[in-house]
């Protein structure tokens, strides 16, 4: 059974993590293949506007698979083999999907553990279920974060949160998530995917090259300069003033009427 099952409607689409058995585990089966195949379609395809990412179950992923890890015991595999392992494993998931240039809302319908709570870190919006709840947890089972969490983590809720989280391993709830900011907004979980669809028809309504210049702008603002980003922002403009889109939105508000882009 493939572990996401994608759905589209219209310019959205929806990825659920569908192993619910295996708490939607990330690694130990083919998650990993799946997600880096479907962020490459989506790149590829312009007619996509907005994803939304959410899971089968009770939990939204429980990150790396526990008992999968007791094959880390075998002397064969030295530290040198272990850490390509995690290169061209799971740290394939936030080179592809944190830098997926389409907009990417995180519905997070349960327990976002480990990794799991990693990967709802690389999307750019998540929602939370009353019924879920966010732990680092890593140090509890005598690991670190190698996923990425380490630079992830403190973008979305800051260091000192994030050191929190990280050297206690505690779960915070989705109450929690809300004050520090992981997550926007909490909703009861029968209106979590309706609430999750719902800002993804606002995103798509937009001018969908724009948007995905929109999201490069802010992925790059997290690490370049001020002047960096001016000039590429001003680049980036120049290619936005000739759109068909661009054209169509300032005749529209000219018209007085509602713009209809591609």
């Amino acid at each position: 059974m493939a572990f996401l099952n994608i759905q589209r409607d219209g310019a959205i689409l929806t990825l659920t993590m569908n192993q619910p058995e295996t708490r939607n585990a990330l690694t130990g089966n083919t998650a990993v293949d799946e997600f880096v195949q479907a962020c490459d379609a989506i790149r590829r395809d312009a007619s996509v506007k907005a994803v939304i990412l959410t899971a089968k179950g009770p939990v939204f992923s429980s990150g790396g698979n526990v008992k999968d890890m007791k094959r880390f015991f075998d002397e064969a595999l030295t530290p040198d083999l272990i850490r390509e392992e995690y290169r061209q494993g799971i740290q394939r998931i936030p080179r592809a999907l944190y830098h997926l240039d389409v907009p990417v809302i995180c519905a997070v319908n349960g327990p976002a553990i480990g990794a799991g709570l990693d990967l709802a870190c690389m999307c750019d919006i998540r929602i939370a279920s009353e019924a879920a709840s966010f732990a680092e947890s890593f140090v509890r089972v005598g690991i670190v974060p190698g996923d990425g969490g380490a630079w992830l983590l403190p973008r979305a809720v800051g260091m000192a949160k994030a050191s929190e989280m990280a050297f206690t391993g505690e779960a915070i709830d989705a109450r929690e998530a809300l004050a520090c900011g992981l997550v926007s907004r909490v909703v009861p979980a029968g209106e979590l995917l309706p609430t999750a669809r719902a800002l993804a028809e606002k995103i798509a309504a937009n001018p969908g090259a724009v948007m995905r210049m929109t999201k490069r702008l802010l992925r790059e603002g997290e690490h370049a300069s001020l002047e960096s980003l001016l000039e590429l922002s001003a680049g980036y403009q120049a290619i936005a003033h000739k759109t068909a889109d661009h054209r169509e939105a300032v005749t529209a508000f000219i018209e007085k009427r509602t713009a209809r882009f591609l």
